[in-house]
């Protein structure tokens, strides 16, 4: 799973007109679900001033793990993170890997159905996500082995996040680092 979310948005919008920031996320928008479709994710919601994408096997085969790594690189420089000039729209990623449920749920008396991703994994994922900083991709232990990054000198982190009893192990995926794996 790989949540991206805009930093600073509610100031950006506080200091924009309505059509200039409609401008800009429909940009940031359209920038992600580029980059995670093309890494065969499953888009699953773009809400606010964040994009939710889902890499399952089913979808995305044995290597979603490293799917998800790839395009949370991939996103990070496509919204101008490591260029001279800094990034055209601050951006955060979280990336993780294990079991969710995957389907459809109902509003009140079946009026309104959404597909979407449920279950502590999810919420993992999306805490993953508000704790990144700008131009930073947090990958938990769990995704970064399963898609056997090679990255020695990647930022090892302990965090533990809202909601959670026990600290989860993170590495700190950054557009300066450098794997063959991941960048082929």
């Amino acid at each position: 799973m790989l949540f991206a979310d805009v930093r600073g948005s509610t100031t950006m919008a506080e200091r924009m007109s309505g059509e200039e920031f409609n401008r800009i996320m429909n940009r940031f928008y359209a920038t992600a679900t580029d980059v995670l479709i093309r890494s065969d994710a499953m888009i699953d919601k773009l809400v606010g001033d964040e994009v939710i994408g889902l890499y399952l096997p089913l979808f995305s085969g044995r290597q979603h793990a490293r799917r998800a790594v790839q395009a949370a690189r991939e996103l990070l420089r496509a919204c101008g993170h490591g260029d001279v000039g800094g990034p055209w729209i601050p951006v955060g990623i979280g990336v993780h890997t294990g079991i969710a449920y995957v389907g459809t749920v109902k509003g009140a008396q079946n009026t309104v159905t959404d597909f979407t991703a449920l279950g502590d994994n999810v919420n993992i994922t999306a805490r993953l996500a508000s704790a990144a900083g700008v131009g930073e991709a947090l990958v938990s232990d769990a995704a970064w082995a399963a898609a056997e990054v090679a990255l020695p000198d990647a930022e090892a982190r302990r965090l533990l996040l809202k909601g959670k009893q026990e600290a989860v192990s993170v590495r700190v995926l950054t557009t300066g680092l450098v794997d063959p794996a991941v960048d082929s």
